[in-house]
């Protein structure tokens, strides 16, 4: 081999390392999905409030598969105080699910746990009142436990499980590290960091932020 073909050897060696490098690094960066207060309805509920036979009106896709913003918008109201135009989110669930901040418990005046989506045994109710009627749930009104949406793929890599539970590094002036954050795995989930909009301000994340798995 001529020294010329050496160090043209030395140069891809080099550039295939670098780039395997940075895919790495990509691999560990985790998109931020920051969300407000929403409604998700189950069929029943959604025809007690806008009407028997309705539909979901979309208006856009979510970054999460099958997932959607709809046109309707529900009054929630609680023993204190009600909150207007709250967004129903699809598609329709076996069981209707509130999710508001934290800060939104004062105004209702009644306090809902941070829990994941779906599990809802032991939460308050809540009413809801749409445009043909209201309902009074039994339960389901929580503030969403922050979380990370991961493909199977991507759990392989970050080497991590469904249900476990991690730290986010968070850098900037405003940086630092988000404890209990619950992995979500599902072959339908797009890899995304899920936090609601309070937290989002308290350490000025956007959602074209990127964050990583605290090490």
């Amino acid at each position: 081999m001529s020294s010329y073909d050496a160090v043209l050897k030395l140069l891809l060696q080099t550039v295939e390392t670098a780039m395997e490098q940075g895919q790495q690094t990509h691999h560990k960066g985790i998109a931020v999905g920051i969300s407000n207060r929403h409604v998700h309805l189950s069929q029943e509920d959604l025809e007690a409030l806008f009407g028997k036979g309705y539909q979901l009106t979309k208006l856009k896709d979510l970054s999460q598969p099958g997932q959607f913003g709809c046109k309707e918008i529900v009054t929630i109201c609680g023993p204190k105080g009600a909150i207007e135009k709250v967004r129903v989110l699809g598609p329709v669930r076996s069981k209707t699910q509130v999710e508001i901040l934290a800060g939104d418990s004062f105004k209702l005046g009644v306090k809902a746990p941070a829990r994941l989506s779906g599990d809802l045994h032991g939460t308050p109710g809540i009413t809801i009142i749409g445009p043909k009627g209201s309902v009074q749930t039994k339960e389901g009104l929580i503030v969403a436990q922050r979380h990370i949406h991961m493909h199977t793929n991507d759990a392989r890599n970050h080497d991590v499980r469904d249900g476990q539970i991690v730290g986010i590094e968070l850098d900037g002036v405003r940086g630092g590290i988000f404890h209990n954050v619950a992995i979500r795995v599902s072959d339908d989930s797009a890899l995304e960091f899920h936090v609601d909009i309070e937290e989002a301000n308290a350490m000025n994340l956007t959602s074209s932020s990127v964050v990583e798995l605290a090490t």
